[in-house]
């Protein structure tokens, strides 16, 4: 399975970076003193991405199933050691659901592209060019 090409370069500020995905643009940053809080800063976005992914994906089954899933509202915190990057997710599902719809949600969370692909052992392979 392929992705998106995902470039970044330098933008204007101390570290602050451009992020172009496809079509689509945004920042990351630093907090202050280090970079100009433009932007979430990186492990704001890995975090990001898993709360998105859980919001899309459930959001997409009970749509499917047609539910009355209104909102699905993630809160995405992570502790992290040398050894040990733990994510901590809270969600919310907000609509007129049964007990039974919350359940089968909450076990389709799990489910989402990201959390799975956070499971699987992960490689970078870096080259230099230019």
């Amino acid at each position: 399975m392929s992705s998106n090409v995902i470039k970044v370069r330098k933008a204007e500020g101390k570290i602050r970076q451009l992020i172009q995905v496809g079509a689509n643009s945004f920042f990351a940053d630093e907090a202050e003193p280090v970079g100009d809080g433009q932007g979430p800063d990186p492990h704001d976005l890995l975090d990001a991405s898993l709360g998105v992914c859980t919001a899309m994906t459930v959001m997409l089954v009970a749509k499917r199933k047609q539910w009355p899933l209104e909102d699905v509202r993630v809160e995405i915190t992570h502790q992290e050691d040398d050894a040990n990057y733990k994510m901590l997710r809270k969600i919310e599902l907000v609509g007129a659901l049964t007990e039974e719809q919350r359940t089968y949600l909450m076990g389709i969370a799990n489910k989402c592209p990201i959390h799975k692909a956070l499971h699987k052992k992960f490689e970078v392979e870096s080259t230099l060019v230019g």
